[in-house]
């Protein structure tokens, strides 16, 4: 499965959340750091779905840029 995730910049560190899993959340450092912590916290959301006999969420967020001129 491919989840799109969104990392923002905060004052001091990188937050990144799951649009499709609700609470899916980490934070980090740096952006690589992010993005490893997010990854752990999608596989952990996961399994604490399966272990709670709930429907996993399939993925559906698409994420797109628009170039606007400068």
């Amino acid at each position: 499965m491919r989840y799109a995730m969104v990392i923002e910049k905060a004052p001091s560190n990188y937050a990144a959340y799951v649009p499709d899993l609700p609470g899916c959340i980490a934070i980090g450092a740096t952006i690589t750091e992010t993005e490893f912590l997010i990854r752990g916290a999608i596989e952990f959301h996961l399994e604490g779905l399966k272990a709670d006999n709930l429907p996993i969420p399939p993925p559906s967020s698409q994420v797109k840029y628009i170039d606007i001129p400068a």
